[in-house]
């Protein structure tokens, strides 16, 4: 009787052993049924709608006017790196200030900006004035991803930080990468519709009343905004960009925005080549659907591999489909490339937010978001450019060499500085095989904080998977 009684508690033993170091798991259901989610998600959707349709709108607008497809592609490049250079510096300001403070003017002059743009341009102005008038409509987009996942962050980490926190904040980014997507397939098919109803001009109309219609509703869903962190006297604030590792994810993020641009303009080039000019569309969006596949199967796996062991993979992948693209005979085999590069697209991104928001103090995550949202705005724009250009002087396949190089060159930056990406004061250790070593310049975020916790508890180095899924 009692041998038996010493099997059962032997058994019991290693069951709660099993459970306690199992990572934890939040299902998309649970997120969001999160009190109070709905009254930001739905005005952020609104707003982040038009995030896509402004390059769009901007492209069919200046090209119908001006004629010239360098002229068009040239202004939607100014927006795009007007958004990426300044969108930090708001994302920034939105930590200092609050985000209603920062939002609330930032959609009025964006409103006014694409105004401007569209008189501009209807009544054929020298092109040297769109440029001009496209600095501030790029600039003045609204961070709403960036500030969604902000907000996602301070719901989560409230009470404190903790495996489960750790694990719905891994679930949330995974739901704003798939809004993402979503947003960047459906805002370009929306201005191409709306342009061929009506007008490119009444395109760009609907863009900027979007922006500012939901932009205002989210600014005023203050209930559910991270609070304001005051910086003590005489301290000054630090940058996000002063850490190391956010910089390095920020360099290694550019890479995944050429692929977006590269494949943009690529895939249109070579559907044209074949003469199946309608195509395209169809193409890109099974590489955009593919990464909305991945990015929902990501979220709800209780992932046990640290998360930067996740993005070097995902990443690797990455570059591995990017490989092929350019050697693809019809558009059949294109597609099928072009899925497996989407596959792993969602999961890069997932893995970059999460590891940013680890990497920097409560009072710098906004601008962290919005450095790597800036990141793919910026890395599209070149990718974009200079994929055409390529195609214009050696034909289609050749600009899928740009999807290829601006992979391959984040892969080996991300992997060469590695251990970077582990956050200062955490348990987690650097990546297997990389340098020891702290990393300075930030303090560790509440996730990190939350796994090396458990690390402290006897949880294994499993644990650290719980930062991510």
């Amino acid at each position: 009787m009692t041998a038996r009684r010493t099997v059962d508690t032997s058994a019991d033993s290693t069951a709660d052993t099993t459970a306690a170091q199992a990572p934890a798991r939040v299902g998309y259901g649970e997120l969001l049924r999160t009190p109070g989610a709905w009254t930001f998600l739905a005005p952020a959707l609104v707003a982040r709608l038009p995030y896509a349709m402004l390059s769009m709108g901007i492209l069919l607008l200046v090209t119908r006017t001006h004629g010239s497809y360098g002229t068009a592609g040239t202004v939607t490049a100014v927006a795009a790196v007007a958004q990426a250079l300044i969108g930090p510096q708001t994302g920034r300001l939105a930590d200092r200030y609050g985000q209603a403070a920062v939002l609330v003017p930032t959609v009025l002059v964006h409103g006014a900006s694409v105004g401007a743009l569209i008189a501009l341009a209807l009544g054929h102005a020298p092109a040297w004035s769109l440029f001009l008038a496209a600095v501030p409509a790029g600039a003045s987009v609204p961070q709403i991803g960036a500030m969604v996942r902000a907000r996602w962050v301070a719901r989560f980490t409230a009470d404190g930080p903790s495996e489960t926190s750790a694990a719905r904040v891994s679930t949330a980014f995974a739901f704003e990468s798939v809004t993402d997507e979503f947003t960047f397939v459906i805002g370009p098919i929306l201005a191409s519709g709306i342009a061929a109803m009506a007008s490119p001009a009444t395109a760009l109309v609907a863009e900027a009343a979007l922006t500012v219609v939901g932009g205002l509703a989210f600014a005023a869903q203050r209930r559910t905004a991270p609070a304001r962190i005051v910086p003590q006297p005489g301290t000054k604030r630090v940058s996000a960009l002063a850490s190391p590792g956010v910089r390095l994810l920020a360099g290694s993020i550019l890479g995944v925005g050429a692929v977006f641009g590269g494949m943009q303009v690529s895939v249109n080039a070579f559907a044209d080549s074949v003469g199946q000019h309608d195509a395209g569309g169809t193409v890109y969006g099974i590489f955009a659907g593919g990464s909305m596949l991945a990015g929902v199967l990501y979220g709800v796996i209780a992932w046990r591999r640290p998360v930067q062991q996740r993005m070097l993979f995902s990443y690797a992948l990455l570059v591995l489909g990017c490989s092929t693209l350019w050697a693809m005979p019809n558009l059949v085999a294109l597609t099928v490339a072009g899925l497996v590069c989407g596959l792993a697209i969602a999961p890069t991104l997932i893995s970059g937010y999460t590891l940013v928001e680890t990497l920097v103090a409560d009072g710098a995550k906004t601008e962290a978001f919005t450095w790597l949202t800036g990141a793919i705005g910026l890395g599209l724009a070149v990718g974009s450019m200079v994929a055409g250009q390529l195609i214009d002087g050696h034909g289609p396949s050749t600009g899928f060499l740009v999807p290829l190089v601006g992979a391959g060159l984040g892969l080996v930056a991300l992997f060469s500085l590695r251990h970077l990406l582990v956050a200062p004061g955490s348990a987690a250790g650097p990546v297997a095989g990389s340098a020891a070593g702290p990393v300075t310049g930030s303090a560790a975020g509440p996730v990190a904080d939350s796994v090396a916790g458990s690390a402290e508890r006897g949880g294994a180095a499993q644990l650290v998977g719980a930062a991510k899924g």
